[in-house]
């Protein structure tokens, strides 16, 4: 399938202090991609990035970032990820996620010369075939509304616009809060994690595959205005994955199952990955089982580095 090279272009990434996008940053600049990143926060990390800060809900700053970068490719990732269902997260989630979506694709559109934009779409929103489908979240409603404006931006005015809904993605550098970070770091510490029943089953994807498959759908020719499911094509329960933690860690602490309450609404899907090997020539490589074994290295080297050992004691210098 013909490709367009990314080592050549100027690349622009929103949301590049998150966990997807500092994953796809490094992976990009690791091919020797020139990077501008935007974030909120001001970074100064030692990163060959160019860095941005601002706030994408503010169309000023929207437009500035364009013209100056004069981005040919654009991985948008700006915004609350969290997709509880609480009156509070409205307001944040409808301006982090939908406003700053739809300044980047008036920006890009005024700007002109950008060849693809790249919009992450979530498991948790509406599929476009059941219309008649309430949002579990206002995250999810702002993520439907997200998408909606990027066909009609595709289908109105041509922009080159590309979706990629990763599924359950897991891995190094993951917001503490997350189910498997979460766990994770509770094992290790010895502290029983709280968990709700743990019988929801998901579609668990390692990120290094996502980050393959979002560097996919970049420059493969010819796929704008489709969707593209980055996921294993599995279900597993949260239970199971919590008892390979276990496993893994061989904790002899034990998970506490129904302390918190399930959320209501949540969707039961599988990634449709045939089609994403079909036309992106992607599929994911890394089992649930190595990834949660990686993810869980990463935490006892972390804590290495602390030093801390695997028992949460702090490790003391002998001589």
């Amino acid at each position: 399938m013909p490709r367009q090279p990314l080592n050549d272009s100027r690349v622009l990434i929103t949301g590049a202090s998150g966990f997807l996008g500092s994953h796809l940053s490094a992976r990009l600049a690791h091919m020797g991609v020139s990077v501008d990143a935007v974030s909120r926060i001001s970074r100064n990390d030692p990163s060959n990035y160019r860095w941005w800060t601002g706030d994408l809900s503010d169309i000023a700053f929207a437009r500035f970032v364009c013209q100056e970068v004069q981005p040919q490719v654009i991985f948008h990732f700006s915004g609350l990820s969290s997709a509880g269902a609480s009156l509070d997260l409205v307001l944040p989630t409808y301006h982090t996620l939908l406003t700053s979506t739809v300044n980047i694709l008036t920006a890009s559109q005024e700007l002109g010369g950008c060849r693809r934009i790249v919009l992450v779409a979530s498991l948790t929103e509406p599929l476009a075939t059941e219309p008649n489908s309430i949002p579990s979240s206002p995250y999810a409603a702002a993520k439907w509304a997200c998408g909606a404006y990027g066909r009609m931006f595709h289908a109105l005015f041509q922009l080159p616009v590309v979706f990629v809904r990763p599924f359950i993605t897991y891995g190094p550098r993951q917001q503490a809060g997350k189910l498997i970070p979460y766990v994770t770091a509770s094992l290790l510490s010895g502290e029983p994690p709280k968990l709700s029943s743990g019988t929801w089953k998901a579609d668990w994807i390692y990120i290094d595959d996502v980050v393959e498959g979002l560097v996919s759908a970049s420059h493969v020719a010819s796929i704008e205005g489709s969707i593209f499911d980055l996921g294993s094509g599995v279900l597993t329960p949260i239970r199971e994955v919590v008892g390979q933690l276990v496993e893994i860690i061989d904790s002899k602490t034990q998970p506490v199952f129904g302390a918190l309450p399930d959320r209501p609404m949540e969707p039961l899907r599988t990634a449709d990955i045939a089609t994403s090997f079909q036309k992106l020539g992607w599929r994911p490589k890394v089992s649930l089982r190595e990834g949660l074994q990686r993810t869980v290295d990463w935490h006892k080297r972390i804590l290495a580095e602390a030093g801390i050992d695997s028992t949460g004691e702090r490790i003391q210098n002998v001589r």
